[in-house]
């Protein structure tokens, strides 16, 4: 077993694949994680997807490689591109052996097809991970106050763009709308969250490369890099399009540092605090932009005031324990970062520590 240090540092590829595999199944995933032990045998084919794999340059688990071309294999299954892989995700077909044959002839008879699936990081876009925004914000309402303007980056089809409309159960403390189609209530683990008010006067979003949750299309390919057996999440992305048929999600086509400039160069609104969050992207950012980004939010943070506050709320991971932490910076007030409690990927559970 990989330290859990040395996890997203996996250099040797069929290493990479077997921990993202043993990690799915670890996660309520042991079909996919069949599916993408399957990836291995690949790696000795002469099919494009096979050298593609065998010749990622860089790090693979940092990239999210395995899981880039498992999201091209439940969409062939999704989308009925080929019926042979329902054995495997429907768990009928456990013989290693046997999933790896079904992978093979897949892979064989859809190479082309599967090959653009490299092309970009999976785009889940998970609506669980906003009970941990959302506990944040319960917490930052009792430090600046309770109204909020949220920017996020890497919004995607821009779901967390839409929190504000959904109805959360955090540990019993209710926040959003209680009708909402979109209900977000995480296994509990430590105290509740403050009961403090949460007014979200706006949302918006960023993404190099959006998807309109609208097109059946594109919210398709959102649900195939969900993994098959966690059947609530694919209902969540249901949810979500419902939501934006009422009212888009506002996401522009943008560099992430571009973005963040942007917004900040703006005048601050008064008795309303700005608020950056992003939710397991910060890892896809290039070095450069993750450093401007840093030191805008710094500078920013310097110039504001108790009338017009500045946060930030990241969800991502620690690459010593991969474990994925709410931490919490916010200006005026000191630059010390909070690290309030830790979440399921997925959104599944959340462990508050009550800071």
């Amino acid at each position: 077993m990989v330290p859990e240090k040395s996890i997203m540092e996996i250099v040797n590829v069929e290493a990479a694949i077997r921990w993202q595999a043993e990690h799915s199944t670890r996660n309520g995933a042991p079909a996919t994680g069949r599916l993408l032990l399957g990836l291995v045998p690949l790696l000795e084919t002469d099919l494009a997807v096979g050298e593609k794999m065998r010749t990622w340059p860089g790090l693979s688990l940092e990239a999210a490689m395995p899981l880039r071309i498992a999201g091209g294999f439940h969409n062939l299954h999704l989308t009925g591109g080929d019926d042979r892989l329902g054995p495997i995700y429907r768990g009928e077909a456990t013989d290693q052996d046997a999933v790896d044959a079904i992978v093979l002839a897949v892979a064989t008879d859809h190479d082309a097809a599967l090959l653009p699936w490299f092309d970009g990081p999976p785009q889940t876009n998970e609506a669980g991970r906003s009970a941990g925004v959302m506990a944040a914000l319960l917490w930052l309402s009792g430090q600046i106050g309770p109204r909020f303007a949220l920017f996020e980056l890497g919004s995607s089809a821009g779901i967390n763009t839409m929190l504000d409309r959904f109805d959360f159960d955090l540990g019993g403390v209710r926040a959003g709308v209680e009708d909402s189609p979109m209900k977000i209530a995480p296994e509990w683990r430590g105290p509740p969250p403050p009961a403090a008010p949460v007014e979200i006067v706006s949302v918006r979003g960023c993404d190099v490369a959006p998807i309109d949750l609208l097109d059946p299309a594109q919210a398709l390919r959102l649900k195939s890099y969900v993994w098959a057996e966690v059947t609530e999440r694919l209902a969540r992305i249901d949810a979500a399009v419902a939501l934006a048929s009422q009212r888009r999600p506002d996401v522009v086509r943008r560099d992430a540092g571009e973005f963040v400039a942007s917004v900040l160069s703006e005048e601050p609104p008064y008795g309303v605090a700005r608020v950056l969050f992003h939710t397991i992207v910060w890892q896809y950012l290039p070095a450069e932009t993750r450093a401007a980004i840093t030191a805008a939010m710094e500078a920013a943070g310097a110039r504001a005031t108790a009338d017009s506050p500045l946060a930030w709320i990241k969800i991502e991971t620690n690459r010593q324990t991969f474990r994925h932490e709410i931490r919490v910076r916010y200006w005026p007030g000191g630059a010390e970062e909070h690290v309030l409690g830790t979440v399921h990927a997925h959104g599944a559970w959340l462990e508050w520590f009550g800071v």
